[in-house]
């Protein structure tokens, strides 16, 4: 048994003959007119590529540069944030200083012039007991003189008994 082609598989030679010159025609068609404009779209997306990874590239190092910057600032910031804290607290401490300073003061001044108020009391204190000494004095010569005793020795009893009454007061 010998195998048997079917005439509809074998290719006719016209139909390999026209189909190579369709072809040879389209072939030559599409380089005239078609070749170049799609080897220009692809060359066009081929540049629009590489400007879209150089830009990525670009804004890459931009956004390096940037968070390098912000993070300098940053440590600025907090440099400026402690060095006003402790300008704060040298303030604060000179505040207090100063109203401590104040307080020691005014305290000095109630206490001279308390001091001088006490002074000035017992003075008039002591002149209120020289007076009444002064009187009492006064008050046992006229009852010494107004008796008028011929005997000392009893004089000098009245002045002892006065004296005594004195102290008892």
């Amino acid at each position: 048994m010998l195998l048997e082609i079917n005439p509809l598989v074998l290719p006719d030679i016209g139909l390999v003959f026209w189909s190579t010159i369709s072809f040879l025609i389209l072939l030559f068609v599409l380089g005239k007119f078609a070749w170049k404009p799609i080897m220009k779209a692809i060359g066009e997306r081929e540049q629009g590529i590489a400007d879209a990874i150089a830009s990525a590239e670009k804004v890459k190092l931009e956004m390096a540069q940037l968070k390098n910057d912000n993070e300098a600032l940053l440590i600025k910031a907090r440099e400026e944030r402690a060095q006003l804290l402790k300008e704060a607290k040298e303030t604060k401490d000179k505040i207090i200083n100063e109203a401590k300073e104040e307080a020691k003061s005014q305290a000095s001044k109630i206490i001279n012039d308390a001091q001088v108020v006490i002074n000035q009391q017992k003075m008039a204190a002591i002149n209120d007991l020289k007076n009444q000494v002064g009187n009492l004095v006064v008050e046992v010569s006229e009852k010494v003189l107004r008796r008028e005793l011929s005997n000392k020795t009893e004089q000098e009893n009245y002045i002892k008994q006065l004296a005594e009454e004195v102290k008892l007061n």
